[in-house]
């Protein structure tokens, strides 16, 4: 290699490196930032903290209203068929009255265990309407009571199966809340 092309091999790797040096240079430069007058922490609210306490609070009631949809929902499962399909038989003449009597007396606890269940709905989404801190998630949760009164009516005229599919909506309707709280 002749001295002049080392020498421009020089220059140029040294160009690089200058420019190198100068980018990551000023990537370490910070402008001067004015410096104010530090504040003290601010301070919570109580009202936060009762709201944010409500909130927490009407958040594992929805869970647990979810808890017991969803545990009736699968017993509703293995009963509903069976009731159905001996109201069926019953029409059909195949079944005694005996067991057109048992069938109607389960269809009676069906319809007493989902009213119970529409309590719970009920007064979740009346604490949902009245309180203040859970006003927001109102549109998420609201109609639960009517859809339950629904699966209800549903249970009363014998189709069972139809009920459980609501209270799958009411249950998605709470799980959209409960997703929606912080």
């Amino acid at each position: 290699m002749n001295k002049k092309s080392i020498l421009i091999k020089f220059a140029v790797v040294f160009v690089v490196l200058l420019g190198l040096s100068l980018s990551v240079a000023a990537q370490r430069k910070r402008t001067p930032t004015r410096r104010t007058a530090t504040k003290p922490p601010a301070t919570t609210p109580a009202s936060t903290v009762v709201n944010t306490l409500e909130i927490k609070t009407s958040a594992e009631k929805v869970s647990t209203q979810i808890k017991n949809v969803t545990k009736y929902i699968y017993a509703l499962g293995g009963v509903a068929r069976v009731i159905e399909d001996l109201d069926k038989d019953i029409k059909a003449g195949k079944a005694s009255r005996a067991a057109g009597d048992l069938n109607a007396k389960n269809k009676q606890a069906v319809v007493r265990s989902i009213n119970d269940l529409r309590t719970g709905l009920a007064a979740l989404e009346v604490e949902f309407r009245t309180k203040p801190a859970l006003r927001t998630y109102l549109g998420t949760i609201q109609g639960i009571t009517d859809m339950s009164g629904t699966a209800e009516d549903f249970a009363t005229s014998g189709r069972l199966t139809d009920a459980g599919r609501v209270l799958l909506q009411v249950v998605e309707k709470l799980s959209d809340t409960l997703a929606a709280m912080p």
